[in-house]
């Protein structure tokens, strides 16, 4: 049996600020950043949410459309950069919050690629027979890293928690070729600083991310045993709107089989792909059966690509 997603899930914040609201309080202008990075909006989490508790609702979501009890989780794996605190990890918060008490958890830490290092660690313990279910999240809460006087990298980044069950999947769907990878020597571009604000080199990301999202993306194609032309949906990191163009235009996709929903969310991280995707598939822009590109790049540096067959 293969591993794939049993069952999805999201959570985003109510609280919306607009690029209008930003200019309120730094220099900066609603055109200046969907010019440049494609974002109108993004959420953040109020001063009562903190991470686990995004991860908690997102988690909710996934397994009730898994169909599964939390006592059936044998695994949670949270990815973040943002933890509640150092230790204990979000992951045994999550444990605690939905009740799967026979579940082991731990956290990962591969920023915005974390969600398909999450998947990826998960394919393996559920095709190994270790776990019937692993519950994967995304969470992030980026917004009490951000430095608000800094409008390079402000107007970039929002709140947000997705989650996935994966689990055994009937023949010929699920997770069918991965590629995982990192470059320490570029953790300098990207970063936690002592004051733990994210400080960005945004030029050299940016290089970074257009050459690696195309190459990993079609990578990962070939290794399945495909061409860019069997690709039905592409569902990129939600960093940039000229990334994400320059990883279409590489699978020479059309825009109505690409995920853009950055305008709405901005940068969530390691929940950006999982949030995406969950859009996508309410929306009827992913069905049953379509063959899917999950692809990320973040801090570390690291990036991450798969293909999904997608469906129970």
């Amino acid at each position: 049996m293969a591993a794939g997603l049993v069952g999805i899930g999201r959570y985003v914040p109510e609280k919306i600020v607009t690029n209008a609201d930003l200019e309120k309080i730094m220099d900066t202008s609603d055109e200046w950043i969907r010019t440049r990075t494609g974002i109108e909006e993004r959420r953040i989490a109020g001063d009562d949410e903190n991470t686990s508790d995004l991860a908690y609702k997102a988690a909710e979501a996934a397994m009730k459309d898994a169909g599964i009890t939390a006592d059936q989780v044998g695994l949670i794996l949270v990815n973040t950069v943002t933890p509640d605190q150092p230790f204990p990890s979000v992951a045994c918060m999550v444990q605690e919050k939905i009740g799967a008490k026979n579940a082991a958890a731990m956290d990962q830490a591969a920023a915005c690629a974390g969600y398909i290092y999450g998947l990826v660690t998960a394919k393996h313990f559920v095709e190994a027979g270790t776990y019937d279910y692993v519950l994967v999240v995304g969470v992030e809460k980026l917004s009490k890293i951000t430095d608000w006087s800094d409008r390079n990298t402000a107007v970039l980044f929002g709140d947000g928690a997705c989650a996935a069950v994966v689990g055994n999947v009937s023949e010929g769907k699920g997770i069918l070729s991965f590629e995982l990878g990192a470059d320490g020597t570029g953790g300098k571009h990207l970063y936690q600083d002592e004051e733990d604000h994210i400080v960005m080199n945004g030029r050299e990301v940016f290089k970074f991310a257009v050459r690696q999202m195309g190459e990993s993306a079609i990578n990962v194609i070939e290794k399945a045993g495909y061409t860019k032309e069997d690709v039905d949906f592409l569902i990129p990191h939600q960093a940039n709107i000229r990334i994400i163009e320059s990883a279409r235009k590489r699978l020479e996709l059309p825009e109505e089989k690409v995920a853009t929903v950055i305008s709405k969310y901005g940068n969530t991280s390691a929940a950006s792909i999982g949030n995406a995707m969950v859009e996508c598939v309410e929306n009827g822009q992913i069905k049953d059966g379509d063959l899917l590109v999950l692809v990320g790049f973040g801090g570390g540096l690291t990036w991450g690509a798969l293909t999904l067959r997608y469906g129970k």
